[in-house]
């Protein structure tokens, strides 16, 4: 095939997740109402939290970087769907889509980070009750989400950089409703060998160990909640990190799925449903996750939303 210079000129076409013309209107107000709810959702969460004083802790802390995460990682991906969807266009410039891979990658790696931090948060309240505060401190949380929101810039921008350097053939259709780094660098004619070593070098330190941590983490409070003596204290423990559980398993068992599906599928297709559920629905269903089972958040969000009311009414 022939191949194109990678200026600001040419343009990929996003595919999107299906190409009958019924169904984009009744994908244009599902995938709309998923990102209003998606937003709000975990808007609440935020102004909760922040305006709760008895919910400035750290697990709430990171509970609230989790939600700004979600409402960048949605952004990211759903408004510019929306649009090619309203306005029956399919394509993405160059350097839209270039900047659309730097803010997937960073606010993907960005969750990763905040989910280990967030486990080791409940490592230490449940293995090391008397040093939590000590070790649990502003500092540490802060430096921590800091550094994890570095890392995945880094990370993002130099796979940015690196697919600066390729050329595209003329056949540019990305199978997809964003730019993923994986299926872009599928349209290169030039080698991607380097590339592709990085990502899997990436994926093994940025994913891998990060997950090892967690699983290290409920080893150790599986390993602890089982010498309480009590059920009703074993219940309370488990019940604790019963909402980061069902978090983690939906964003890295939906993340693993779509690779999988990936390698072992030609349907590149069924790849971007699948994706859907990691990049749509995960940071959709995570505010209900963590306010339907938490008496503690339930509260904050009925006075926020009693004081949000008061003020709307002027009373």
């Amino acid at each position: 095939m022939n191949s194109a210079n990678t200026s600001a000129s040419i343009e990929f076409l996003l595919l999107g997740l299906a190409e009958d013309a019924e169904l984009q209107p009744i994908l244009f107000y599902l995938f709309l109402t998923i990102y209003l709810v998606t937003v709000l959702g975990n808007l609440l969460i935020i102004l909760a939290i922040t305006c709760d004083s008895h919910l400035h802790t750290p697990m709430y802390f990171f509970l609230s970087n989790l939600s700004f995460v979600d409402i960048c990682f949605t952004t990211s991906t759903i408004p510019k769907m929306l649009a090619n969807l309203h306005t029956h266009s399919k394509a993405i410039s160059y350097i839209g889509c270039l900047t659309q891979i730097c803010f997937v990658l960073t606010f993907a790696g960005w969750e990763n980070g905040v989910l280990v931090m967030m486990a080791f948060d409940r490592f230490v309240a449940i293995c090391h009750p008397l040093r939590y505060s000590v070790i649990m401190n502003p500092k540490l949380c802060g430096l921590s989400v800091l550094l994890s929101f570095l890392i995945s810039v880094l990370d993002a921008l130099l796979h940015t950089l690196m697919v600066l350097r390729l050329s595209f053939c003329t056949d540019l259709n990305i199978p997809h409703f964003f730019c993923e780094l994986a299926h872009v660098l599928k349209l290169a004619c030039s080698d991607i060998f380097i590339n592709n070593v990085f990502v899997y070098l990436v994926t093994s330190l940025l994913g891998v160990i990060p997950l090892s941590g967690i699983i290290f983490s409920y080893t150790q409070i599986v390993s602890s909640v089982l010498k309480i003596p009590s059920a009703g204290g074993k219940y309370k423990a488990f019940s604790i990190c019963g909402s980061h559980l069902i978090v983690v398993s939906l964003f890295y068992g939906t993340g693993f799925g779509v690779y999988l599906s990936s390698a072992g599928s030609q349907s590149s297709r069924k790849s971007a449903v699948v994706s859907v559920m990691y990049t749509v629905v995960t940071p959709m269903m995570n505010p209900f996750i963590y306010s339907l089972r938490n008496k503690d958040m339930i509260g904050a969000l009925k006075k926020l939303i009693s004081r949000i009311s008061s003020l709307w009414t002027g009373r």
